[in-house]
């Protein structure tokens, strides 16, 4: 019984162990990505053609284009995207793929109204030729009233 308990233990140890996030493999690709989410401003095409998006209201864009035209039909206009320093969690796959979640302080005008909101953001990139591209995108507008954040 004793050395059930002690393979029980090791094995959620073990476990543990692989279930860090890694933060250091890649280090040339972490950098690129983070400059690649520093330099999104209004206009700057970080899109892969066949980018796929998920919209706040839940609707579904297959190319960039659609991604502007529902932006146009909800007359959304991006003023900056700023990520927030700390919140950027980037996970490399083969030096070709990379997962991103981060936090970042939107600022936009919604059918004339400017706003500004924080938003959770789940992305990933592919890098073909040389340069990274987002292939797919969706982001949760963060509720400070019902889930306060620690900003920093």
């Amino acid at each position: 019984m004793k050395a059930l308990f002690t393979l029980i233990f090791l094995t959620s140890l073990s476990f543990a162990a692989f279930a860090q996030i890694d933060t250091t493999s890649f280090p040339k690709e972490r950098r690129e990505i983070r400059l690649l989410l520093r330099s999104q401003g209004p206009g700057t095409n970080i899109d892969c053609a066949d980018m796929i998006a998920v919209g706040p209201k839940g609707d579904i864009s297959f190319t960039r284009q659609q991604w502007i035209d529902a932006q146009k039909k909800e007359k959304l206009v991006f003023k900056s995207v700023r990520p927030i320093p700390g919140n950027e969690f980037i996970r490399i796959y083969d030096g070709t793929t990379a997962v991103v979640n981060l936090l970042i302080n939107v600022n936009i005008i919604v059918d004339g109204r400017d706003l500004n909101i924080k938003v959770r953001r789940l992305e990933v990139y592919h890098k073909t030729a040389g340069n990274w591209c987002r292939v797919a995108g969706q982001g949760t507008q963060v509720d400070e009233n019902l889930f306060p954040l620690n900003s920093k």
